[in-house]
């Protein structure tokens, strides 16, 4: 049986990079997280971590444990709270794409915890393509995400139109290479900005990187290069460029497990009417 306290301290270590800082979080020694470490390995007969870079890096195996180790505590820690709090509903599980109406999905959220006191809602916001991958991985109830042309196993989708967006002040549009302020890696309008310059064959170089839609708009409007983004985002600073390819078939999607409690029907309802809202139309 894997023990809940190496795998806590082999996530921290993952997360860190770094068996001092790993430490720290977990108010324990260096030496005792390397000896948990060590202990976790020896059960498992495998290498975990690459401890010969600077960085303590994961081995293949130590990415493939990691998944599991995440959805393992996270799974003590609910039973834990239930179990030592009677007058808990358990933990719901929310993930949100970064760029999601955070002007008006937080104050919903907040308003929801305030109305559910024996709920826990837990929030992750990130990147879709990988939300998507937990979702399915089940480690989430509920799941905002952004789609290209999304499945049948979906809520709802509404769609998420998009467009190119330059500086109003300081346009970048003309310029040799054009340059591209985009989201990290993996990030489904990147993709899609990339490919589609490849289609036609102008020449590119990414210019500012981010995880931030607050970062990437303030990029473009600061003239850094140009990007593409939904519509609703824009900003006074910017302007929508007319001359490359409509991108078409971005959608904002709903997902939910069946059987949610009562607590998890109510905030599918909430976020499924926001969707409404912000769409202006029905899925």
């Amino acid at each position: 049986m894997l023990d809940h306290l190496l795998l806590r301290s082999f996530v921290a270590v993952a997360d860190c990079g770094n068996f001092t800082r790993a430490a720290e979080r977990l108010h324990l020694t260096q030496s005792t997280v390397s000896q948990q470490l060590r202990r976790l390995e020896d059960s498992l007969g495998c290498r975990l971590l690459d401890r010969s870079a600077r960085q303590v890096r994961m081995t293949a195996e130590g990415e493939q444990l990691c998944s599991y180790a995440r959805r393992i505590l996270a799974l003590h820690d609910e039973a834990d709270d239930v179990l030592r709090n009677r007058q808990s509903d358990g933990v719901l599980r929310l993930g949100v794409p970064e760029d999601f109406a955070a002007e008006r999905l937080m104050p919903l959220l907040a308003d929801f915890t305030e109305a559910q006191t024996s709920v826990r809602l837990e929030i992750t916001s990130g990147l879709s393509p990988e939300l998507l991958r937990q979702y399915r991985e089940g480690q989430f109830d509920l799941l905002l995400s952004k789609q290209m042309n999304p499945g049948n196993d979906c809520l709802a989708a509404w769609p998420e139109p998009l467009c190119w967006v330059d500086s109003r002040s300081r346009p970048a549009w003309q310029r040799e290479p054009l340059a591209l302020v985009v989201f990290a890696t993996g990030g489904l309008y990147r993709q899609e900005m990339i490919q589609t310059l490849e289609i036609q064959a102008r020449i590119w170089r990414i210019s500012y990187s981010s995880t931030s839609l607050a970062g990437v708009c303030a990029a473009v409007a600061a003239g850094l290069g140009i990007s593409l983004l939904p519509r609703r985002v824009l900003q006074a600073e910017h302007q929508i460029i007319d001359g490359l390819p409509v991108i078409e078939g971005m959608h904002l999607v709903l997902y939910a497990r069946p059987n949610l409690s009562p607590a998890g029907s109510a905030l599918r309802e909430r976020l499924y009417q926001l969707c409404l809202e912000q769409a202006g139309s029905r899925p």
